[in-house]
């Protein structure tokens, strides 16, 4: 009976032992308390200001850029293009039809006026000169015929018309040698060359912007297209088809501002020019021509551009891209940086909001720094933030 109890007695030692260690070792390897302690927030918002962390993910889909200073412009941007300046421009033609023997020239080439284009084998050219000299020794020969009737005349020897009829011969030859020189004068080639062939000289002094012509290709002198176009491309034109309701707003010597897709943000200047007498019926609209300074060449003709008539007189105006505004009822707004991570939202007045800018009338000065892609972003952080706020 005691054994019994005795094993009884260490069994529930045993157990209680295994008990008190069990809960020794729970305790000791526990998992922690894993009840997230709270972060700081990576933006603050106090009114129309935003304050974000230097690490803060939103700052990654903002662009920001310096704000700057352009003239006010009189209308909304037009729709144009870049054209050739008629007034310094030759479209080259050849006047005889034949076949390219030589092209000494090549596009880009500048040229004095005179310098050869072309030469080409042309046999009108061939029977112009046979002209030419034919018709010179017509009138050596009948010069000398009407001398010697004279003479004759004089002494009596032969009657009197017959001296009226050598004369009339000889002013006949003289109108027909007169004829074949200006033939040869238009055909600039004064002086033939020996082998008959025909040089195309430059009219004017420029550049050679276009060539279309090839060694061994037939000239005809019915062509529609130039053989050459020779300009200078430091003066072209932007013509622009003016709206019929906006022809009170420009004015011959208005200045422009020019801008083309090749040079994102670079403007260029003119001046207004030429205004068309009369409206096209169709599209109701009348051609304005602007002459522009090309001086850095730049500017090539065909190139689509967007002139933009500026006041004259008139003080510089700050101008962003349409993404920088955030518009709420009757008001706008912009974002600017006021430090690294600190942005202010700054309600602004607007004097002409166009397809891609808008000119600032009122609340931003030039050199401030304007949040140009992920205004929309901000606003509505910035309301979300505020909303938040105000729960709690």
């Amino acid at each position: 009976m005691i054994k019994r109890d005795k094993k009884i007695f260490l069994l529930l030692a045993v157990i209680f032992l295994a008990v008190v260690a069990g809960y020794w070792g729970w305790s000791k390897f526990r998992a922690p308390n894993l009840t997230p302690s709270p972060e700081k927030p990576s933006v603050h918002t106090t009114s129309d200001q935003l304050r974000f962390a230097a690490n803060a993910p939103q700052l990654s889909f903002l662009k920001i850029k310096t704000v700057e200073m352009f003239a006010e412009p009189l209308v909304e941007p037009l729709n144009g293009h870049i054209a050739y300046n008629d007034n310094h421009t030759a479209r080259v033609f050849s006047p005889l039809a034949g076949r390219v023997v030589k092209i000494p020239v090549e596009v880009g080439m500048k040229i004095k006026k005179g310098d050869h284009l072309l030469v080409l084998d042309s046999p009108d050219f061939a029977i112009a000169i046979a002209d030419n000299v034919k018709a010179n020794a017509d009138l050596l020969r009948k010069q000398i015929a009407y001398e010697r009737t004279k003479q004759l005349y004089q002494i009596k020897g032969i009657a009197r018309k017959e001296v009226e009829a050598a004369a009339a011969d000889w002013q006949q030859a003289q109108a027909e040698s007169r004829r074949a020189k200006a033939r040869m004068k238009n055909l600039n080639a004064d002086v033939p060359t020996l082998s008959g062939q025909f040089i195309l000289h430059a009219p004017i002094a420029g550049v050679i912007s276009e060539r279309q012509v090839n060694a061994g290709s037939e000239v005809r002198t019915d062509a529609v297209n130039p053989l050459f176009v020779i300009t200078d491309p430091l003066r072209l034109w932007a013509q622009i088809d003016l709206p019929e309701r906006q022809l009170d707003k420009i004015n011959l010597g208005d200045l422009v501002s020019v801008e083309v897709d090749a040079y994102p943000g670079e403007v260029f200047q003119g001046k207004v020019t030429v205004i068309g007498g009369a409206l096209d019926p169709l599209t109701r609209r009348i051609q304005v021509r602007c002459e522009l300074d090309n001086s850095h060449l730049k500017l090539k003709p065909e190139m689509f551009a967007r002139v933009t008539p500026i006041a004259n007189g008139k003080p510089k105006l700050p101008r962003v891209p349409n993404a920088s505004i955030v518009t709420q009822g009757l008001f706008s707004y912009i974002f600017v940086e006021q430090s690294p991570g600190v942005l202010q939202r700054r309600r602004v007045t607007l004097s002409l909001q166009g397809s891609e800018y808008a000119y600032v009338k009122e609340g931003l000065q030039a050199g401030e720094r304007v949040v140009t892609s992920g205004a929309l972003l901000l606003n509505s952080e910035l309301g979300t933030t505020s909303d938040a706020a105000a729960h709690n």
